[in-house]
């Protein structure tokens, strides 16, 4: 048995994942998605906000068989090979609780360990009508980045950070 898998393609982690019975193995992501994966958060008072994962970040992938990946795909990520292609094994990634703070002016990452070499980072906020997509990486041998943000408001805002390695984090973060 196999699970189909949504990931980002530039730190591997699993978005989303479906079993698929009787049918095509999925080569492409936007017939399964449309333009974008809204992944949504919880932001208080009843309130919920939707963060985009614009189609063109993501790729598709035919997985063995991984049952927790159905439950809690932002625990997983896909390897991929020397030659840029992704292995069929899903990984579970290390988990952390804390390292996120959000302020007006940036969005710090910061991991429990550091790597031996640089790591992706990629985050989307939540800020009035629009999501702004932040890019960057942590430097080697270092376990934090400040990435660039422009915020109008304070308050609740919903966001998603993606460290390579690390499982995914979808939350709410108030302004400090």
């Amino acid at each position: 048995m196999s699970v189909t898998v949504v990931y980002v393609a530039d730190t591997g982690h699993a978005v989303g994942a479906l079993a698929l019975t009787g049918a095509e193995a999925a080569t492409d992501v936007e017939p399964l998605i449309g333009r974008a994966l809204p992944l949504r958060v919880a932001v208080g008072e009843g309130g919920t906000v939707s963060l985009p994962l614009s189609s063109r970040r993501l790729a598709v992938l035919n997985a063995d068989d991984e049952p927790g990946v159905l439950a809690e795909p932002l625990a997983f990520g896909v390897e991929l090979t020397a030659d840029g292609k992704p292995r069929p094994t899903l990984l579970r990634l290390a988990s952390w609780r804390d390292g996120v703070t959000l302020a007006t002016n940036g969005l710090t990452v910061e991991l429990p360990l550091a790597a031996g070499r640089a790591t992706p980072v990629v985050a989307l906020v939540s800020g009035g009508q629009e999501t702004h997509v932040l890019a960057g990486e942590i430097p080697a041998q270092q376990t934090r980045v400040t990435l660039p943000l422009t915020l109008e408001s304070a308050g609740g805002h919903g966001v998603l950070v993606l460290a390579a390695g690390w499982a995914g984090r979808l939350m709410k973060a108030v302004v400090g």
